[in-house]
């Protein structure tokens, strides 16, 4: 996706919000955001990311657009989550200094000085901590701190709320992240890998007042499985080798175990039929041994020369 040579030039902020189904929060969040940056000196632009939603979102997102060159819409073709959309954004952002943030009015526009601040400090990623969240206890608050442990633990990342979506990166920190599942939840680690330097800051948080939380308990399956995914990422991320070279090896001793048992009956029998089942484990562990050599030297390959493939854009709209 190639975009106009006016569209290109150098910008101080982007500020990143992934939406679905908020058609009563779009526009409030917009006059926030709007004017916060009106009083501001910075260089900036707003990417909302419609997630595909079914409601008015994108509708009035179209009407922004039209009155604001500084606003640009992405728009999906289906619902594909706040990692994707997340991602999406990052793509397109031409800010130095990226925001990203939710579009149900709890994060607080006003908070992002503060965060910008911190930045300025020296540091790559400055993540937002709820510490006095606006949120029922029993179906988020202890989930999230649950789950906030188990990732801390994880990832080495020591955040006091890493579900908080309001974030400040650098351009070049986010640029060579690919997002998926729910990746999003998990950014800091992933820009630890690039080698960040991270910070926390307090932030306001509100109690959602228009429109349904797309967040609960069904998520925590999902969460669980990427956190799997993400401990993998850490270890071997640039050395896939040595992850499918340990199971080749593991393979390899039992292919050796098997081939010296077979050796041992052979040398006692000469009916092959006797052998069948030793010949027939030999080379099934022999094969898998190869088979995740290869795995391991094509997972290689992949990282090193792999490009960001984007499949779930439909429309952009900009002025």
């Amino acid at each position: 996706m190639s975009l106009p040579e006016s569209r290109v030039q150098a910008l101080d902020i982007s500020i990143v919000v992934p939406l679905y189904n908020e058609e009563e929060n779009v526009e409030l969040l917009y006059q926030s955001l709007h004017n916060l940056l009106l009083q501001s000196e910075y260089r900036y632009e707003i990417i909302f990311v419609d997630d595909g939603s079914r409601d008015r979102t994108f509708a009035k997102l179209e009407q922004i657009v039209m009155a604001n060159p500084c606003v640009q819409v992405i728009k999906f073709r289906s619902n594909f989550g706040q990692s994707a959309a997340t991602d999406a954004g990052f793509e397109l952002a031409r800010g130095e200094m990226i925001i990203v943030m939710d579009g149900d009015l709890q994060n607080d526009p006003h908070d992002i000085p503060k965060l910008l601040a911190k930045m300025e400090e020296g540091y790559d990623l400055v993540s937002g901590w709820r510490k006095n969240r606006k949120d029922k206890y029993l179906i988020r608050k202890l989930p999230s701190f649950i789950a906030n442990k188990l990732i801390c633990s994880v990832t080495k990342v020591q955040l006091h709320d890493t579900g908080c979506a309001l974030k400040v990166y650098r351009k070049d920190v986010v640029k060579n992240i690919n997002l998926y599942g729910e990746l999003h939840r998990f950014l800091p680690a992933l820009a630890k890998i690039e080698g960040a330097k991270i910070a926390e800051v307090p932030v306001k948080h509100h109690i959602r007042r228009f429109g349904k939380s797309k967040y609960g308990l069904s998520r925590t399956f999902r969460v669980l499985m990427d956190l799997l995914s993400l401990s993998l990422f850490i270890k071997y991320l640039r050395r896939p080798l040595y992850f499918f070279g340990k199971i080749c090896i593991f393979f390899l001793l039992l292919s050796l175990i098997s081939g010296a048992l077979l050796a041992s009956q052979l040398a006692h029998t000469s009916d092959l039929a006797e052998a069948n089942v030793l010949i027939t484990i030999f080379f099934l562990f022999t094969a898998a041994a190869v088979q995740f050599l290869f795995l391991g030297l094509l997972a290689s390959l992949i990282y090193n020369s792999g490009k960001k493939k984007k499949f779930y854009l439909s429309e952009l709209i900009q002025n």
